[in-house]
């Protein structure tokens, strides 16, 4: 059984969570813009020498090259293959057409094979495989199936933790029996090692936050955290707990701050609203002039309102002066 890490790559809060169920490791987003080349190779470093990983697969963001900072850049800065995962629904010879053209739009990286995505038959899957120069083999063809699909909404998947117990862990196996079925493996036994250093990466004070204890907002209605971040708030000694606005009666009782992320506060506003317990915990932590970082969500909740889109509105804690209101898209 081989150790897998897996990253993504961009500012990305939800992807992350489903890749963290399939790997059963905790997945650092990369970001060459927000954190730098030599702090995203550190983190590859770390997982593969204090983590043992030996197989790291990164998740690119968007298109290949779609970005100032894009997935193509990152694999030719750290050397790491892209395997090109396409939906070739509604074509053929074309889509092999398409991928050769990504592969020699730059040469500055190693596009290593294609997974074809939503294959109507395996006669489909065949003209693909076909239709590709023998450089650019066809790793696996895989069928439309439902039972592999993942839901989606406003900013992007929904969140594993709204769905039944082990419901993504199913979805995920049957994707690994399809690739597997489909003849993945021997491709990525072709894979030959990429090789990371140590970073020279400014050290933190480990004493910095000692004695503190962050109490950070995680549930259904928060959940966009950065692992990283809160790595780094250990690295410089504090103590992380976590609460539910939405279900616990107050902050924990040891909490010197609190962090309110950001989530889908608007889908449980009603919940939140409801919970007057914790608002009036809430304000108390506020009016005793501890330190509460609110984003996004976060935010949204330390309103005085909030207007769902339904166009319902529910008291929220009423730290800041203000009404959010939540608009279609574009509106």
């Amino acid at each position: 059984m081989k150790r897998v890490r897996v990253f993504k790559f961009g500012p990305d809060y939800l992807d992350p969570q489903i890749l963290e169920r399939g790997s059963k490791a905790p997945v650092v987003q990369l970001d060459l813009w927000m954190a730098g080349e030599e702090w995203c190779k550190q983190q590859i470093y770390r997982a593969v020498t204090e983590g043992k990983a030996d197989f790291v697969l990164v998740e690119g963001a968007m298109g290949l090259y779609d970005g100032n900072d894009c997935s193509a850049d990152l694999a030719a800065k750290f050397g790491i293959p892209v395997a090109l995962v396409m939906d070739v629904r509604a074509m053929a010879q074309t889509a092999a057409a398409i991928a050769v053209g990504l592969r020699n739009y730059r040469d500055d990286f190693d596009m290593v094979g294609v997974i074809a995505n939503k294959c109507g038959s395996n006669y489909h899957g065949q003209l693909v495989r076909d239709a590709l120069p023998d450089d650019l083999p066809l790793w696996a063809a895989l069928k439309r199936d439902e039972s592999i699909e993942l839901p989606e909404r406003h900013l992007g998947l929904v969140q594993p933790s709204e769905q039944k117990e082990d419901w993504i862990e199913s979805r995920l196996e049957s994707g690994a029996d399809l690739l597997e079925e489909a003849g993945i493996l021997p491709f990525l036994d072709t894979l030959k090692p990429v090789q990371f250093m140590a970073q020279h990466i400014p050290a933190v004070s480990p004493d910095a936050l000692s004695g503190k204890t962050i109490a950070i907002a995680r549930d259904d209605a928060f959940s966009f955290t950065y692992t990283a971040n809160i790595t780094l708030l250990q690295d410089m000694g504090a103590k992380i707990c976590y609460f539910s606005p939405i279900r616990d009666g107050s902050i924990p009782t040891e909490a010197t701050a609190v962090w309110l992320p950001g989530g889908y506060p608007e889908l449980h506003a009603r919940a939140l609203s409801d919970n007057k317990s914790m608002i009036s915990s809430l304000n108390r932590f506020h009016e005793d002039g501890k330190p509460i970082l609110a984003e996004c969500g976060g935010f949204l909740y330390c309103m005085e309102a909030l207007v769902d889109l339904g166009g319902n509105s529910f008291r929220m804690a009423g730290l800041i002066v203000g009404t959010g209101t939540m608009k279609v898209k574009g509106g």
